[in-house]
């Protein structure tokens, strides 16, 4: 088999396949270097985690930071009642049963575990791919085609084995982008009050009219460190051209996109979070538009999708990881029980293109109702958030992700 990507959904599927007993799989991984530096901050919430570690897909010793509460606050008007500490007024202290992860570190806790026939081949450019109901095929950038039982797209949003399977499906975008950085919290001494006024265990969402920020620690990629990691949802900036699904990556961002990012935050947030914001490096500082994708099968002949390159699911879910997994372990279980290759995409495709539709409409919602169509904050306290949080998951949740196996709403 050939797994194309080899990022989190890439390991969690190789490893998948190496286990069902494939004599060989192959990993082709577009990036020459290794992955550490990829992405930022990713949650898991307490149960997923524990199911994953049940069933064999990540180890229990995976590094994490635990998060208790998610405490959701706004700035006061003309910055009135913001405290003394500058953290702005609470509107709602929400139970937040997760843990955060360095993404590099929950992507070393899947390749560790990764069975040894499993063969990474860094630097390989798969271009386009193909095959029928008897077998598949790769081409890389070289120009060499290679025939396998199977070709599994984890590819990402960008997907080449998209592109075969589902022509039609496209990331559509969101309409708001994410600002997203991360640093090592010792940073926080340079603001009022340092690290002290804002406890470890607590996930802090900053509202204002037209966007959000989600900030919350992270482990450090060295043990006994941790960073800060933010998201923050905001407007289209005037200067971003949207051709394709793409993203400003890390240390790329001019000094006038910077000045944009500092005068948003300086504009919308109580003064300690403008100011943990404006602290990162720009080597740490990146942008993300925000999209949506959810395609209508996840099969083509021996072609398989999984992870972005099946749906991509905006970050307010904050299930992107265990999505990836999960896909990973639908196929694994499908590949444990069904007699033929066709029964085998058949059982994955029935089980995760339904999941996967039902996680892209909830991201749908929870952004209408936190950034494009958000609630006067200023009007809001304990009770009504609690009613309009509700409200958002009625009609199937799935924050956080759903329980493994689960293939509809909840009853």
């Amino acid at each position: 088999m050939a797994v194309v990507g080899g990022s989190i959904a890439g390991s969690a599927f190789a490893a998948a396949a190496a286990r069902l007993g494939a004599e060989r799989v192959v990993v082709l991984e577009r990036s020459p270097g290794r992955l550490e530096d990829r992405g930022v901050g990713i949650c898991t919430h307490d149960d997923r985690f524990d199911e994953l570690v049940r069933t064999g897909h990540l180890a229990a010793d995976t590094r994490r930071h635990r998060l208790t509460v998610r405490r959701w606050v706004t700035r006061g008007p003309a910055g009135a009642g913001d405290g003394p500490d500058g953290r702005g007024r609470v509107l709602w202290d929400q139970p937040f049963p997760f843990h955060s992860h360095h993404w590099a570190g929950l992507w070393q806790s899947l390749r560790e575990r990764t069975p040894e026939q499993v063969e990474y081949r860094l630097g390989s450019t798969v271009t386009a791919v193909g095959g029928d109901d008897g077998g598949a095929w790769a081409e890389e950038a070289d120009g060499g085609r290679h025939p396998y039982d199977l070709v599994i797209g984890a590819d990402g949003y960008r997907s080449v084995v998209r592109a075969a399977v589902c022509p039609q499906a496209a990331p559509e975008y969101a309409g708001y982008v994410c600002w997203r950085g991360s640093y090592d919290d010792a940073l926080l001494a340079e603001l009022p009050g340092g690290a002290a006024v804002w406890p470890e265990e607590e996930c802090v969402t900053v509202c204002y009219r037209g966007g959000q920020v989600v900030i919350y620690r992270i482990p450090g990629l060295d043990p006994g460190r941790t960073q800060v990691n933010w998201v923050f949802y905001a407007p289209t900036p005037g200067w971003l051209r949207l051709d394709g699904p793409t993203s400003i990556p890390a240390g790329t961002l001019t000094d006038s996109g910077l000045d944009e990012l500092r005068q948003l935050a300086e504009r919308h947030l109580p003064p300690y979070w403008a100011g943990l914001v404006t602290l990162t490096p720009r080597e740490r500082t990146f942008l993300q538009p925000v999209y949506d994708l959810a395609t209508p099968r996840r099969t083509a002949g021996r072609l398989l999708i999984g992870g972005d390159a099946a749906t991509v699911v905006r970050p307010h879910n904050t299930s992107g990881a265990v999505k990836a997994v999960q896909d990973a372990h639908a196929f694994e279980q499908a590949g444990r029980t069904a007699g033929s290759w066709s029964a085998l995409l058949a059982a994955y495709d029935r089980e995760r293109s339904s999941a996967g539709r039902e996680l892209v409409e909830l991201g749908r919602t929870l952004g209408r109702a936190q950034v494009t169509a958000a609630p006067d904050w200023s009007a809001m306290d304990g009770p009504a958030m609690t009613a309009w949080w509700q409200h958002q998951l009625t009609g199937g949740g799935g924050f956080g992700g759903h329980a493994l196996g689960r293939t509809g709403p909840p009853s």
